[in-house]
């Protein structure tokens, strides 16, 4: 079983996503700043490519199943770039959605094991919710 271990350059790549997290979330809470709003896409996106590699992430993104979602996300960016923050969020969103949507699965399980909401996830019509999607890609 591989180990995965913590070394600095992912422990500042999930600072990075974090905070890209963070001024995304502000972003959107003062009413669409694009400064924000392009400050978080930058810092998550970066976050993320150090936290998996440089290799990874190029195959990630460049993977024939997320093409679209990466298009989707890159049009979304330069669209709060150019000052359409709103209608740039929807697109990224959309993106996002179809790139991590093999993550879902995943994220239920550790939601449902995590120590203080744990038990709102684990409440029969919240598990129907997430069993009815789990294993499945978003339909693209």
């Amino acid at each position: 079983m591989m180990s995965f271990e913590m070394n600095d350059r992912k422990k500042i790549g999930l600072g990075l996503t974090g905070f890209g997290v963070f001024f995304s979330f502000l972003g959107i809470i003062f009413f669409f700043d694009k400064g924000l709003l392009a400050m978080g896409n930058i810092l998550f996106f970066s976050g993320v490519t150090l936290t998996i590699g440089l290799k990874s992430s190029a195959q990630f993104f460049m993977k024939r199943s997320n093409f679209k979602g990466t298009i989707s996300f890159g049009v979304g960016f330069f669209l709060v770039i150019i000052g359409w923050p709103i209608l740039g969020m929807i697109v990224e969103a959309y993106g996002f959605v179809v790139l991590f949507s093999g993550f879902w699965p995943t994220l239920a399980v550790f939601l449902q094991k995590m120590p203080i909401i744990g038990w709102l996830f684990q409440q029969p019509f919240v598990r129907a919710f997430f069993d009815r999607y789990r294993g499945k890609r978003v339909p693209v």
